[in-house]
């Protein structure tokens, strides 16, 4: 009678342990799609990427130390933002903030601006804080926000060192011409989306 029950179990022990065995392979892979949602959310919206691109873009315009201050304040801000997008905060006006950031972000570039250093951080920072909202608040059902965080901030690094390399041109003169028509750029795009927001 013993010997049945054992013989019995054995299916059921083999089905729990292969269960566990996929509970566990389902973690691994949740984090890793957590980080690949978040590293395509910025990526694949044309609104998030001419921003990140112009703060990269700005910063190489400004020279030291604004090349590596404003990028490391953009996602460190945005973080925050994400944060409140994550706990459901009411914050209005997003899209117009996101396509703002475009604009104003862009003609900054264009013209070359040359604001004080804080000035330039505070403006980034404040664009930051909307961009972050939006990814946050678009977390994929299922998804493991940290991770999610972590893809979109390593998303946003990239673009900014993409605006960076762009902007090193920046030092010759065709190169400055090549800058400011990118900044030209950024602002119409931005322009295109607050149409569409106000639309």
């Amino acid at each position: 009678m013993r010997g049945g029950s054992i013989r019995n179990a054995g299916p059921a022990v083999t089905a729990l342990l292969l269960s566990a065995g996929v509970a566990e392979a389902h973690i691994g892979t949740g984090g890793a799609s957590g980080v690949a949602a978040g590293f395509l959310h910025p990526i694949t919206g044309l609104d998030h990427v001419v921003a990140m691109i112009a703060v990269g873009l700005w910063g190489a315009q400004l020279g030291k130390p604004a090349i590596w201050l404003l990028p490391i304040t953009f996602p460190l801000v945005m973080a925050f933002g994400g944060f409140l997008g994550l706990l459901g905060v009411s914050l209005s006006g997003v899209e117009i903030g996101i396509a703002l950031s475009g604009i104003l972000l862009g003609a900054a570039v264009l013209t070359e601006i040359r604001p004080p250093l804080v000035a330039a951080a505070i403006l980034v920072g404040v664009f930051a804080i909307f961009h972050g909202y939006a990814h946050g608040g678009e977390l994929p059902p299922g998804e493991n926000a940290l991770f999610f965080s972590l893809g979109f901030v390593i998303a946003t690094g990239l673009l900014h060192a993409t605006g960076i390399l762009i902007g090193l041109f920046y030092q010759w003169p065709w190169g400055k011409i090549t800058v400011r028509a990118a900044g030209g750029a950024v602002g119409a795009i931005g322009a295109l989306f607050l149409w569409n927001a106000l639309a």
